[in-house]
């Protein structure tokens, strides 16, 4: 017979929000000097490489709502690390674009987050690490979406 204490053991839900509060948090420190929380730099990541991305291309590359990154982005476009227009092509899509303030703020951050991911990596073991992300990737593959219900 299952307990309700073995349920709350085995809850995938908890462990992974567990382990993503606790590494979030550490990400989110060692970005503080830059003024970055680790979410904003993931945005800013993702828009140095793609420059310009719909908002709805932007929430799925880092599997958030819509909703959630359009207020994701309001402090990084009133800081003006991001701009976000109306496209030109469809009206009912908005652009986001990295400024070159956005760009060098990024940059910036960048020798941080790779030093606490270095650290990560060195605890926890770097092939574990890569496997670790193979299966959380994998977590996304499963079809289970509940934003897009």
């Amino acid at each position: 017979m299952t307990t309700a204490a073995s349920k709350a053991d085995s809850c995938n839900n908890l462990a992974l929000r567990k382990a993503a509060r606790y590494l979030g948090a550490t990400y989110d420190k060692a970005l503080a000097p830059v003024g970055l929380r680790a979410t904003q730099f993931s945005i800013l990541q993702q828009l140095s490489v793609h420059e310009e991305m719909t908002i709805t291309a932007l929430a799925d590359v880092i599997a958030m709502d819509r909703t959630t990154m359009a207020s994701n982005l309001k402090p990084l476009a009133r800081e003006g690390l991001v701009t976000v227009e109306t496209s030109k092509a469809d009206r009912r899509a908005r652009i986001v674009t990295i400024t070159p303030e956005g760009l060098a703020r990024m940059k910036a951050a960048l020798p941080l987050w790779n030093e606490v991911q270095t650290r990560f990596e060195e605890r926890f073991g770097a092939e574990d690490a890569a496997r670790l992300r193979g299966f959380l990737e994998a977590v996304l593959g499963t079809g289970f979406e509940p934003w897009a219900e």
